[in-house]
């Protein structure tokens, strides 16, 4: 056997011929996700929206009003505009075309200076590059100069293709050709088509046509005027959809609105100047350091409606930044700073101690925040917090002055009143629920006299270890109670299905036993002044028979918590238990073969018996459990409640807004979605996934 080398053999062996160097487009496919955040369906989509994403920027700039997007049967992705067309000129330094440079060199494009975009979505010039470098093969045509010029690339290598798809012949070598002569002049604009590399991408990844319309959608209202057309060709009979908005983001917020309208959208418009520090090359070829003025445009629709949501969408050159940056912050902060001048001097609003805060101003409202300048600085490629420091100051100052205007008008004055109310309203509830909580907190949890009587705590009180069962019935208690680990495992026993919190108000809720009695034994609170960290028990479990009656009730305690105590759920601490349904007694088990098999499904049941016989194995009749309190203890250990042998079922939310419309769908008032939903899945449905 070879003897693996030492410590000492590795320091002899690294020379400088060990050393790794990536030309080109290597690094791209040889660290992907560092260039467009993973293999997956987003990084799939990622490749999309960089070529859309350059088309979108030549609409930004004046250039082409119409961009198409098709979805090939045979996997391809065609992206086609009527703007400039890539140039096909030769670039001086490198001597090769503007489509060559553009496909194959990274950090190469129109967007670093200022000659050909004033504010683009790109700002790193990797995004073709990469796409091309991910693709098995990528075809661009650019009409241009009273002609069509053509190239094509096999993952990032230039050459021609002998036949169609990316697993035709292939010579390498050759460059931008022209295919087509005597094209109108007034005829312009660039075709890209590509087949995702799946060397590279996850063999389940696939493009999502709900995310493309929601992102096409979303640009229309950021460019209007600009109409995108999404054709789905990849299975049966193509289907297109159409997005054009004339009416920008004032359409657009009042889109995403979740509530009715307390005031009109508002439109927070300005523009103003900074000094940014960047280095820049000098005619010697040296980096030095150079002031730049940059211009910053700002528009912001902002509305408030009657409920309490806050929804609110930020862009940078129409990109959007999901996780915010200096521009929101700087909204935040001038919108607050708007609403506490606006209560000077005024009379019955605001009382003497009180104030309002950034989360009472957003209470209720819906905004759409964009601004435009030239090279932002973001952090990476995905390009999802804006880090451009000025860009906070400014963004303050324009929203400040802009909402003073709106607060002091005589036309909107009603209005602003009724806006002021709300806030401070907001702000009421905000201290007086801060109170209950600091109440609530002064009490000491573990007292007897605060839990109910029917809990069987545990006796620690490390949050990382603890859990809570919350069990079915008194008898499935009582060997629950024998079965857990009464050092880190708790137990609270509900008597049969509780109340559907959807249906049920805030008040029928809490007046509701069992449902108070899970609220107080989380202990940390409920709905929006929920402490997530104030939880007693690091896991949540719900325990109920493995039959219709018991997913009825997880799915009652499911909407308890996903409805109040959702920071629970959203952090992965909400859990169901998965007992067996059926158990087999072998007798004279082979070699290898444990004495108890358990199966937790009918169909598991029938797989399991046909195998044991076909084996030869015999076994008593098996046992079904009606309930958990059939079990004995060891048993409900064994299969349930013990961490080494036990299966759970994490519940999470991946998409909130999605989970609260089928909550509502499937628990709430209105009976006819709800039966529309079960008809039409009910010949959908595969018997052994329910419950699963």
């Amino acid at each position: 056997m070879q003897t693996p080398p030492t410590k000492q053999q590795h320091s002899r062996d690294y020379e400088a011929k060990n050393l790794l160097v990536l030309e080109g487009l290597e690094a791209v496919r040889k660290r992907p996700a560092m260039y467009i955040g993973s293999t997956d369906t987003r990084g799939l989509m990622h490749c999309l929206w960089e070529i859309i994403d350059n088309a979108v920027d030549e609409a930004l700039a004046g250039y082409g009003d119409e961009i198409e997007v098709t979805l090939g049967a045979d996997g391809s992705v065609s992206v086609h505009d009527h703007a400039r067309g890539i140039p096909v000129d030769k670039e001086p330094r490198t001597g090769l075309s503007g489509v060559e440079v553009v496909f194959t060199k990274l950090h190469a494009g129109g967007k670093f200076g200022n000659s050909s975009y004033n504010a683009t979505g790109g700002l790193h010039g990797v995004g073709a590059s990469v796409v091309n470098a991910l693709s098995s093969r990528l075809d661009v045509e650019v009409d241009r100069n009273g002609a069509t010029w053509a190239m094509s690339f096999r993952r990032g290598v230039p050459g021609e293709f002998d036949g169609e798809g990316p697993n035709a012949p292939f010579t390498p070598g050759g460059g931008l050709r022209k295919i087509k002569q005597r094209l109108a002049k007034t005829k312009t604009g660039t075709r890209v088509r590509y087949w995702p590399d799946r060397q590279i991408f996850l063999a389940d990844a696939e493009l999502s046509l709900s995310h493309l319309h929601d992102r096409a959608r979303q640009t229309s209202f950021l460019v209007p005027g600009l109409k995108i057309q999404v054709e789905d060709a990849r299975r049966g009979e193509p289907t297109e959809e159409t997005f054009l908005h004339v009416g920008g983001i004032t359409e657009f917020a009042d889109f995403l609105a979740p509530d009715a309208p307390l005031t009109e959208v508002l439109r927070l418009q300005g523009r103003d100047s900074f000094i940014e520090t960047v280095p820049m090359l000098d005619d010697a070829g040296a980096m030095t350091a150079t002031d730049v003025e940059r211009e910053l445009d700002v528009d912001i629709a902002v509305r408030w409606g009657t409920g309490y949501d806050t929804v609110m969408k930020s862009f940078v050159n129409i990109i959007a930044t999901p996780k915010g940056g200096t521009h929101v912050q700087g909204f935040e902060r001038g919108l607050t700073r708007a609403f506490i001048k606006s209560y000077e001097g005024t009379r019955g609003l605001l009382k003497a101690g009180e104030e309002v805060t950034k989360d009472d101003c957003l209470e209720g409202m819906t905004a759409v925040v964009t601004v435009r300048l030239a090279e932002p600085q973001f952090e990476g490629q995905t390009k999802e917090v804006l880090g451009t420091p000025p860009v906070n100051r400014l963004v303050a100052k324009i929203v400040e002055s802009e909402m003073a205007k709106f607060f002091s008008a005589t036309k909107t004055r009603q209005v602003a009143r009724t806006l002021q109310e709300k806030v401070v309203a907001a702000a009421r509830t905000r201290v007086q629920a801060r109170a209950h909580k600091e109440n609530q907190r002064r009490k000491n949890a573990l007292e007897s006299s605060t839990l109910p009587p029917k809990l069987k705590d545990c006796r620690s009180s490390d949050v990382e270890q603890t859990e809570l069962f919350i069990v079915e019935g008194d008898s499935a208690l009582g060997t629950a109670n024998v079965a857990r680990n009464s050092e880190f495992q708790a137990l609270l026993p509900i008597r049969g299905k509780i109340l559907n919190v959807q249906k049920a108000s805030v008040g029928e809720m809490l007046k509701n036993v069992e449902c108070a009695s899970i609220i107080q034994v989380v202990g940390a609170g409920s709905g929006r002044t929920f402490d997530v960290d104030a939880a007693r028990y690091g896991k949540i479990v719900f325990m109920a028979d493995a039959d219709s009656d018991g997913a009825h009730i997880r799915c009652l305690l499911a909407t308890l918590f996903f409805r109040y105590m959702r920071p629970l759920v959203e952090a992965g601490r909400v859990y169901s238990a998965v007992p067996p349904l059926h158990r087999f007694e072998l007798i004279n088990p082979k070699r290898g073969m444990e004495k108890y098999i358990y199966t937790y499904s009918d169909a598991e049941y029938q797989r399991k018996a046909a195998e044991l016989t076909k084996r030869g194995q015999k076994f008593k009749e098996p046992q079904r459990y009606k309930g958990l309190g059939e079990m004995d203890a060891d048993q409900l250990a064994e299969t349930t409640m013990s961490p080494r042998h036990r299966t759970l079922r994490r519940l999470t939310v991946d998409d909130a807004a999605n989970a609260e419309r089928v909550f509502e769908m499937l628990m709430g008032n209105e009976v006819a979605p709800r039966k529309e939903f079960i008809i039409e899945g009910a010949y959908a449905l595969e018997a052994d996934r329910i419950d699963a």
